[in-house]
């Protein structure tokens, strides 16, 4: 394929993956409804951040590691697995019913990036899926490094967009979701989907 048609490929690719629903789009969804835009842009900023920093793995051969070594990939998934049951728990067991002590802190506002950055670092498969379909988009000859910092930095503009649409289409919607019983709703309710997507990752295979 040429050089164009990589690209186009890659994209169609990187944007159906986009789209599909899982764990980035439920943290951004809950994040705008519950937090509030600025705070969404934070764990969106953070999420592809934690994208970057796995092509940078992948761009320098650290990936490898975790595709080829089950011991790698084991110590990762656990340590993933513990961090999204540990905030899916807090969101179950401690259910908020007002914003008024969020708003009054400003540290939140980088824990949100902290969050999403970790939450993607720590998911031994967005770097197995890095190694494994990367490569298969740069053209024969053409610089490694380059071309997957380029692949991935596709990816993150694709994943911006997405999240800003999903921020945006809460919006209407903010005073009614930032009502007591909807609070709770929801953090219950992401918190579940939290430990449900660490109780998958914990019992995944390569």
């Amino acid at each position: 394929m040429s050089i164009a048609d990589n690209l186009l490929a890659f994209t169609l690719a990187a944007t159906l993956l986009t789209l599909t629903p899982g764990l980035d789009t439920a943290l951004v969804l809950r994040t705008a409804t519950v937090e509030g835009k600025q705070q969404a842009f934070r764990a969106a900023l953070g999420i592809n951040a934690g994208c970057l920093l796995w092509g940078a793995a992948v761009a320098f051969g650290l990936g490898a590691l975790i595709a080829v070594s089950e011991l790698a990939f084991n110590l990762l998934k656990y340590c993933g697995a513990a961090y999204l049951a540990w905030l899916g728990l807090n969101m179950l067991l401690r259910p908020r019913s007002s914003l008024a002590p969020l708003e009054a802190d400003a540290r939140p506002s980088a824990n949100w990036f902290l969050k999403g950055m970790m939450g993607n670092v720590l998911n031994p498969k967005i770097g197995i899926f890095y190694v494994s379909f990367l490569p298969q988009f740069i053209p024969q000859g053409h610089n490694l490094i380059a071309w997957t910092f380029g692949l991935v930095s596709i990816h993150v503009v694709l994943g911006l967009m997405w999240s800003s649409t999903l921020i945006g289409a809460t919006r209407p919607l903010a005073g009614v979701l930032k009502q007591a019983k909807v609070l709770k709703w929801m953090d219950r309710t992401t918190g579940m989907l939290f430990v449900l997507f660490a109780a998958r990752l914990a019992f995944s295979k390569r």
